[in-house]
């Protein structure tokens, strides 16, 4: 079959809307028909060659659809499912997946670039096209291991679902399975994107007592209060160590969240901790090679520097978690979405986002 999709022919060029050849769906597949999807600054790193693809790609992770074809072993989703995409399909079969830490699966069976079984499910003219992650979703339609489908119930709105699949989840994920945020504790969180943005909202769900945004734009510094936070601080006023330092009286806070990718706001995090504080570095790398500088004295002193790489969710756990918190009205997807497009609005959409003109631009599909 065949199907329209966004393709990235050269880096930093726009992309072009292409009909490809999609196929074939094997026994471990599942076909969706893409609904919407988010465009997100991991797409601008494929967009760039910051992470290293073969070309022509289609990019696209942050998705949710319908169920529109399984392949004869799957039985956890049926045609007619809605589904939220996952970008962590896993084998269920090694250590880290018998452990319950799917998200560490090594056992994907091709590089990146490549579907999960390291085979090829798109062409153009009889070449192949690859793929960002594990799916391609600038697309109407894609293929997923079906580990990757997780279902949800029909009356969530899929241009709100497709959030959970990446951008929602890095934030939720690094509050709650990350640091663990205790109810009381003050929090830090550098970068009013929307990864930032769900991470001031799972420090409020979590019941941070204090939660500090800081940005280098006032007005994502405002927007940020909207969703939770009771501080904010410009990094253009000064060094943000210092000025966190100030509203917490010299003592620091108990956990800091970096949403940005850049290695200064990375040492800032660390050092504006208090003593026994947790630091998680959420925005990507700006080069494979970056390094943080750490003070060994203050690393001595009970602070914890980490990571968090997509929030480390256990997608058919917390993803319906996620859901219930925005059907309770305690997470707000709605005001993450700056606009809706089509699939043709893709180079503008990315372009709006790379300036920092947008949260999110989500793609409707159907």
């Amino acid at each position: 079959m065949k199907t329209k999709a966004a393709v990235l022919h050269k880096l930093k060029t726009p992309l072009q809307i292409e009909e490809l050849e999609i196929g074939p769906v094997t026994d471990e597949d599942v076909l969706v028909k893409v609904a919407a999807c988010g465009v997100c600054h991991t797409d601008i790193g494929g967009y760039t060659g910051q992470f290293v693809r073969p070309l022509p790609l289609v990019m696209g992770h942050e998705a949710a659809g319908v169920v529109a074809e399984v392949g004869n072993k799957v039985t956890s989703v049926k045609p007619g499912d809605h589904v939220i995409i996952s970008m962590a399909p896993f084998c269920g079969e090694c250590f880290d997946c018998r452990s319950g830490y799917t998200y560490r699966c090594q056992q994907k069976r091709g590089p990146w670039g490549y579907s999960w079984d390291g085979k090829v499910r798109l062409h153009l003219n009889g070449k192949p096209v690859y793929q960002l992650s594990s799916l391609a979703a600038f697309a109407e339609y894609s293929i997923i291991h079906h580990t990757a489908a997780i279902k949800i119930p029909q009356e969530i709105p899929l241009d709100k679902a497709c959030l959970i699949g990446c951008g929602v989840s890095t934030g939720m994920g690094a509050v709650i399975n990350t640091a663990h945020v205790r109810a009381g504790s003050d929090t830090l969180v550098i970068g009013c994107g929307g990864v930032g943005l769900t991470t001031i909202q799972a420090c409020r769900i979590s019941g941070a007592g204090r939660i500090i945004a800081a940005d280098l734009s006032d007005t994502k510094l405002e927007g940020a209060k909207r969703f939770g936070a009771t501080d904010v601080v410009n990094g253009k006023n000064g060094k943000i160590v210092d000025q966190v330092l100030k509203l917490t009286n010299g003592r620091g806070v108990d956990y800091a969240f970096e949403a940005v990718g850049n290695l200064q706001t990375m040492g800032e995090a660390f050092d504006s901790l208090a003593r026994g504080g947790v630091a998680v570095i959420i925005g990507n790398e700006p080069e494979p090679n970056a390094m943080i500088p750490i003070s060994p004295p203050k690393l001595r002193m009970e602070r914890t520097l980490t990571g968090s790489a997509g929030g480390y969710v256990r997608p058919w756990r917390d993803f319906p978690l996620f859901l219930d918190y925005y059907k309770q009205g305690r997470l707000n997807l709605d005001g993450l979405i700056s606009g809706y497009g089509r699939l043709e609005d893709i180079n503008k959409a990315l372009m709006a986002l790379e300036k920092g003109e947008v949260i999110r631009t989500v793609l409707k599909m159907g």
